[in-house]
């Protein structure tokens, strides 16, 4: 009985650990992936470095945006950070 009394606050400080950071973190990245590919031509996006700028082309892992009038910029699809509404 001491070695279950010993291990049971091991098990539950995981367990707690598992779901207040983990698993949100894991449907956080999940939802990004999720709208990273499902990305359109004219989608206003945000990357992660700030810069506000809209989908002009997209390739299998590069997205190519628009920032001014005829000024595009090459980025890797991952560095979307979201999509404007």
């Amino acid at each position: 009985m001491d070695i279950i009394g010993a291990i049971l606050p091991i098990v539950l400080f995981i367990a707690l650990f598992w779901f207040i950071l983990i698993r949100p973190q894991q449907k956080r990245q999940k939802q990004v992936t999720e709208m990273q590919n499902n990305l359109e031509k004219g989608d206003e996006i945000i990357t992660i470095g700030g810069l506000h700028a809209t989908v002009h082309a997209l390739d299998e892992g590069t997205i190519v945006l628009e920032v001014n009038e005829g000024q595009k910029l090459t980025y890797d699809r991952s560095s979307v950070r979201e999509k404007k509404a």
